[in-house]
């Protein structure tokens, strides 16, 4: 669905189409001294007098069938891929407040009283599917505060689909609807991405799906990986994969894929500042994705009410020459609560802590947007600084 988090999800766009397509010089047997690979058409050497045929199939030297260069990775795995990819339309039931714009004078208030009213809103976006038996994964920002959904399939079928859990945090849902034999995408591994190798996306921009019942397919490589956005209404966008993206409203929740077919992961974010594509676009790790989704399917929600007994103030220049440290960075511990995972943990008072599960903490705001993405069960392992010394704490996070 359509929600300004600072930005909407994607579709990847970038002219050129590769993936290990070879090119061939196809012209006359007697060039081949010229360079590249020679062909022939079905064995027979290609002269001006050989008719142009539109279904030829084309040969180079190994034997192996071309067909004009035309087909690659990519044209194979948008043809895989394609099948397992779903629009969705939900409708969300909204209610809001109409406050009196006489404010308290009781005179008035007689006459326009404040009043709740609630609106049907309609929405898309996209999704695949991820088993055979019907398992969907979208955004929660698409499907996550639904009353109803319905699927379409490539096939034109149009199901109603259960949302058996979300997680706004990690801005995944988990829908599920009546199939068997069902096409379903393959998960890979978003810790073995490439920086610019490339990928696909697939979605439903402005309901585009409906039309032809089948996804809008774009392309482009992976930017970066591992990059940290700014949380957004309660959303936490870690580790991110970017992506050279166009803007395309209703594209939240569609699969990124490799060139192999591979989900590495979920389109969710863009910035748009001016309103136009600017090869800014980011999409959730598939490898996050897949610990959500199995608490999802367990119990319908990730639990992240969790406390830790730990309180912190972020280091000041003060506090950095009172410990002799090169610069403020960093958070100091003010109070550790007795039988607290905290203390458990070994920690104490005047502990200052500069990383946390390896990412550089700041300042209090960075350490809490690390922790955000948290769950009651992790352990967080902390880098501390101790009576002038580096050491290592672990914290296992625990339901409040």
């Amino acid at each position: 669905m359509n929600r300004n988090i600072a930005v909407i999800a994607i579709v990847l766009m970038v002219p050129l189409l590769a993936g290990g397509v070879i090119g061939y010089s196809i012209g006359r047997t007697s060039h081949a001294s010229q360079g590249g690979t020679t062909a022939s058409f079905e064995g027979a050497p290609f002269t001006e007098a050989t008719p142009a045929v539109q279904d030829a199939r084309w040969r180079d030297s190994t034997g192996e069938a071309i067909d004009g260069s035309r087909h690659n990775a990519i044209t194979r795995t948008v043809s895989t891929v394609s099948p397992a990819v779903v629009g969705i339309n939900v409708t969300e039931v909204r209610q809001y407040r109409y406050r009196s714009p006489w404010g308290d004078d009781p005179f008035f208030r007689q006459f326009f009283p404040d009043r709740t009213y609630t609106e049907r809103v309609q929405g898309l976006g996209s999704g695949f599917l991820i088993s055979s038996d019907g398992y969907i994964v979208t955004n929660d920002h698409v499907a996550g505060n639904a009353k109803e959904i319905t699927v379409t399939l490539t096939s034109g079928e149009k199901f109603k689909a259960e949302l058996i859990g979300t997680d706004p945090v990690a801005d995944i849902a988990l829908l599920k609807i009546d199939g068997k034999s069902l096409p379903f995408i393959r998960l890979g591994n978003s810790d073995d991405v490439i920086i610019g190798e490339w990928v696909i996306a697939f979605g439903n921009p402005f309901g585009l799906f409906d039309i032809g019942d089948k996804p809008t397919v774009t392309v482009g490589v992976v930017s970066a990986t591992k990059m940290n956005l700014r949380a957004e209404e309660g959303r936490v966008y870690r580790g991110m994969i970017q992506t050279d993206a166009a803007i395309n409203s209703g594209n939240s929740g569609g699969p990124l894929v490799n060139a192999l077919g591979d989900c590495i992961g979920v389109n969710a974010v863009i910035y748009t500042p001016n309103q136009g594509s600017i090869g800014l676009g980011f999409a959730i790790p598939v490898n996050r994705v897949k610990t959500v989704v199995a608490e999802l399917k367990k119990n319908g929600k990730v639990e992240r009410q969790f406390w830790t007994g730990l309180e912190v103030q972020t280091v000041d220049d003060r506090v950095a020459r009172y410990f002799g440290m090169d610069q403020a960075e960093g958070v100091i511990v003010s109070d550790v609560k007795k039988g607290s995972p905290a203390d458990r943990a070994g920690f104490r008072v005047g502990d200052i802590i500069v990383a946390a599960n390896g990412e550089k903490v700041i300042d209090g705001a960075s350490l809490m947007a690390t922790m955000d993405d948290a769950k009651v069960g992790d352990t967080v392992k902390m880098t501390v600084i101790r009576d002038r010394k580096t050491t290592e704490l672990r914290i296992t996070l625990e339901k409040r």
